[in-house]
């Protein structure tokens, strides 16, 4: 797959080792290049600039509350169609049970930790 071909994703999450790890995981399939912010702002900043294909957002981080950092790219003509896909460990899989995806405020969620394959799933269904 060339580098056009791969999907880009915006992983936002406080967590760098969590950053890290998803980054790694999704690349090395070779479908993905990830692009990583470890801070609401900055991960605004980067959703403008880099206009990626799928947003993963960590719900709880320190300065920008996830679903404040939702509103902003929602609200903003150059991010409002980018599909958002909430990463939590607020709530367990167990929780949510075995989908790989549900909904929060009309966005969907996977809880943490996460599965790799799941999240690609997720990510492939939301993108089509």
């Amino acid at each position: 797959m060339t580098m056009q071909t791969k999907k880009k994703v915006l992983l936002i999450d406080d967590e760098k080792d969590f950053c890290f790890f998803v980054s790694r995981n999704l690349e090395q399939t070779g479908e993905f290049q990830v692009l990583t912010a470890t801070n609401g702002e900055e991960g605004i900043s980067l959703a403008r600039k880099e206009k990626p294909d799928v947003i993963l957002l960590d719900i709880v981080m320190p300065k920008v509350y996830g679903p404040d950092v939702a509103e902003v790219l929602v609200a903003d003509p150059k991010t409002k169609d980018i599909p958002l896909i909430f990463l939590t460990a607020v709530v367990t899989e167990k929780e949510v049970g075995v989908e790989s995806i549900k909904e929060i405020g009309g966005h969907n969620f996977i809880a943490k930790p996460v599965d790799t394959e799941r999240l690609i799933s997720s990510i492939k269904m939301v993108l089509k």
